[in-house]
């Protein structure tokens, strides 16, 4: 018997071949297609006794410690207060009801002081549009272990 007539050998590199071919389309699609967003903003609301929880100290964690935006596709910070309290981020006081849209418009680091925060700081990293394929990969690959890890 040769080896190409035994039972589940054609069977096994089919399968084989499949999943190389779904894999190669995959990261096909993830290099060449362009990064869309249904909307550039990135909202974050600050719940209804946030600070009322804080003070009674408890820990609350609404935002997270490092915000990652993406030049062209998520790149406006929106912030609304449903808090009773006004909360401060940065050098913007947001009142009760208030909604705040930070645009970005270039790539770098930012600290802000904020209220909000846990630690009273947050860090908003802004990162470049990827342009090239390899970078596409990647960000989308960063992107499902972020989402993953703050959910």
């Amino acid at each position: 018997m040769t080896t190409l007539r035994r039972p589940g050998f054609l069977l096994r590199h089919w399968a084989l071949f499949s999943a190389t071919a779904l894999l190669a389309a995959g990261l096909a699609w993830a290099a060449l297609s362009p990064i869309r967003s249904a909307s550039r903003d990135q909202l974050f609301e600050i719940p209804k006794g946030t600070w009322a929880r804080r003070m009674a100290g408890n820990p609350v964690e609404i935002l997270p410690a490092e915000l990652h935006l993406t030049l062209g596709v998520r790149d406006i910070l929106v912030l609304h207060n449903l808090d009773d309290v006004p909360q401060q981020f940065g050098p913007i006081l947001l009142m009760p009801g208030q909604s705040f849209r930070l645009p970005f418009a270039m790539a770098a680091s930012y600290q802000f002081a904020c209220t909000a925060h846990a630690s009273g700081q947050m860090s908003i990293i802004v990162e470049p549009n990827p342009a090239t394929p390899w970078a596409r990969i990647r960000w989308r690959f960063n992107t499902v272990l972020r989402s993953q890890r703050w959910s």
